[in-house]
């Protein structure tokens, strides 16, 4: 069986129109050419398509059949031709973005819309993880962005272009003994349990870590259902408990004596010199500088 796409539209076109006649003045093409596609079509499935007695052709229960699988398979067919055009462009065939877990909460998704918009073969997997974990899958090449923290020191590997700020605070459930002091200070912050958001590789040592006693978790999810349980205080996503009425009700911000207990961080889209990118991650690289270029 060799069915090409050709055959197809004509198929399509007799179906819809009724007449050979009328879809080879649609098609531009002879009524020969229509009816020859059609008798090759057929003979190709071993089927009868269509009824010839008469003045106009028919179709027959086969063809009725087969014509509402056919807009699709047409779609599909356009569809991976297109995708074989992007790749020989130079389009990743898939696109691996790392977000890392306290980010969750923020507007990232406009991002991706903007991917699919004009890359809308592309496959493109999104990754929740640790901070560290994030940076390690840049430097192996299991991801090729990031959505990251601003990082105290750099790689000399790593580039990146900042999306904007982002604010975390200290927190702590209203039940917990914190919760009962105006302010806390630093030493009251060390003597008791942090919930650290942290690389699943215990041997790295968690960013933002401030207690002497701690427990890990990969998620903000799981440390705000930890902090909720009494369990410890730990530093979340302001905007998190801005988008959840019921979370910033039974949770208190930490006043610290020592310092203001708002850390503010850059949000930054970040990707390795050493991995060769393809066109939709220069695209989201290109866009997102050009942003920053018209808001200066």
């Amino acid at each position: 069986m060799n069915i090409n796409q050709d055959q197809l539209v004509i198929f399509k076109t007799v179906m819809e129109l009724g007449s050979f006649s009328a879809a080879a003045r649609q098609l531009g093409k002879v009524p020969s050419a229509v009816s020859m596609s059609i008798a090759n079509l057929e003979i190709d499935l071993n089927l009868q398509l269509f009824d010839r007695v008469g003045r106009e052709p028919r179709p027959t229960a086969q063809a009725i059949a087969l014509f509402e699988k056919t807009e699709q398979l047409l779609v599909e067919m356009n569809q991976w031709k297109q995708q074989a055009f992007a790749l020989s462009e130079g389009l990743e065939s898939s696109l691996n973005i790392v977000v890392v877990s306290e980010l969750l909460h923020t507007q990232w998704t406009e991002y991706i819309a903007l991917l699919e918009k004009n890359f809308p073969q592309l496959q493109i997997n999104i990754i929740s993880a640790p901070q560290e974990d994030a940076q390690n899958m840049l430097m192996n090449s299991s991801a090729q962005l990031a959505l990251m923290f601003e990082r105290e020191f750099l790689d000399t590997s790593e580039q990146f272009v900042e999306l904007k700020r982002e604010t975390i605070i200290p927190v702590v459930s209203t039940q917990h003994p914190l919760a009962d002091f105006e302010q806390v200070s630093f030493e009251q912050m060390q003597n008791n349990r942090q919930i650290v958001i942290a690389s699943r590789d215990k041997s790295i040592k968690p960013e933002l870590l401030f207690s002497k006693k701690y427990w890990r978790t990969d998620n903000h999810h799981s440390a705000a259902m930890l902090i909720l349980a009494n369990l410890g205080w730990g530093i979340l996503p302001l905007q998190m408990l801005e988008e959840n009425p019921d979370l910033k009700q039974k949770l208190k911000v930490l006043q610290l004596t020592d310092f203001t207990p708002r850390f503010e961080y850059s949000v930054d889209l970040v990707w390795s010199r050493e991995n060769k990118l393809g066109a939709a991650a220069r695209f989201l690289i290109h866009h997102v500088r050009n942003q920053r270029n018209s808001t200066k």
